[in-house]
């Protein structure tokens, strides 16, 4: 039963990766120009280097025959060359998405360390004055948007008070070699003397962006513990506990907690791929040099094989995150999983 589910979910995966990859090729000639510049990005020279390109790339062929050349050189990460730095574009996001990853975690380490207790206080007081207050709060959070946010903080933390540095990842006096790509993972492995100031540094860097970033899936955890809670709380099982005299803390701790928690585990990882769409918003606010910022960039340059390949990797990152999601939770979950045979 297990495996058969996992399988189906692979083949939803490699479906979407299907609809991604032919997606990414069509717009080489959707967006304007030359489509053989537009997949190569190397805009169209003299006669013998535009007969190279068109060799490579099959270009005189069918569209079938050039989806596949396509596939072939995204499997080797030949992803086109962009046209603003030059550079290869696989490589480009692989030096980039280690610092939306960075990011996108510390961001979801904040929502569950803050949203899910706070989700539980709610449903443990419900209609009193802690669930109100918690609930009006959330509501105020969930209805900020996130480039105001981001200014709002800044403005107050950076500008007013000078609490916080307003961009970047580090300081100009630090000098950190990308180990990980993961900056303060990096600054630990780093062998030099002044480990704590670079630390202090990219700690003060992180945290008016994990803040912004945060919010939006800190509010839905919130909301979603609460009520994935107050439904268990409605149960039998509970209510045969309370009429054998446990009180509120041994109900939520021993019977209710470990049940509501299983909807949540899903939640988390649909949360994750949120994120990695909303980094691009917070990374070009506050100049984090990831994915996202990188993207936006490209689009204001008309940089067209960047944005294919930004679009591709963002996507991917998305479906991967959100499958992984479905597969964790069916694990944990063997009721969903038997409510879900014979459904993609």
């Amino acid at each position: 039963m297990i495996l058969d589910y996992i399988l189906r979910r692979l083949g939803l995966f490699l479906f979407m990766i299907l609809m991604l990859s032919i997606f990414t090729f069509s717009l080489s000639y959707l967006f304007p120009g030359d489509p053989l510049s537009n997949l190569s990005g190397i805009p169209s020279g003299n006669f013998s280097q535009h007969s190279e390109l068109e060799d490579k790339y099959l270009y005189n062929s069918n569209y079938i025959m050039q989806y596949l050349a396509f596939l072939g050189r995204i499997f080797q990460g030949d992803w086109g060359v962009s046209f603003a730095s030059g550079d290869n574009v696989f490589q480009h996001i692989l030096d980039l998405i280690p610092a939306t990853l960075e990011l996108c975690v510390y961001a979801l380490i904040v929502s569950v360390i803050v949203g899910v207790p706070a989700g539980i206080l709610a449903s443990a007081y419900t209609s009193r004055w802690p669930d109100k207050l918690i609930s009006s709060t959330t509501m105020i959070g969930y209805s900020i948007p996130v480039f105001w946010l981001a200014l709002l903080l800044i403005m107050v933390f950076s500008l007013k008070l000078g609490w916080f540095p307003m961009s970047g990842r580090m300081g100009l006096l630090f000098e950190i070699p990308p180990n990980t790509g993961f900056i303060l993972i990096d600054i630990m492995l780093a062998g030099f003397p002044y480990k704590g100031e670079a630390f202090t540094d990219a700690l003060h860097h992180l945290t008016l962006p994990t803040i912004v970033l945060a919010m939006f899936p800190t509010t839905v955890l919130v909301r979603f513990t609460r009520d994935s809670m107050l439904k268990v709380m409605d149960q039998s099982f509970i209510k045969t506990a309370r009429a054998k005299g446990l009180n509120r803390r041994q109900l939520i701790m021993h019977h209710a907690l470990r049940n509501a928690l299983l909807p949540v585990i899903k939640q988390i990882g649909l949360q994750f791929s949120t994120l990695i769409t909303l980094a691009m918003i917070t990374e070009v606010i506050f100049s984090w040099p990831g994915i996202g910022r990188w993207l936006i960039d490209s689009i204001y340059q008309r940089d067209y094989p960047a944005i294919q390949g930004g679009l591709m990797a963002v996507s991917l990152f998305v479906i991967i995150a959100t499958i992984v999601a479905e597969l964790t939770y069916t694990l944990f979950d063997p009721i969903s999983r038997n409510q879900a045979h014979g459904k993609v």
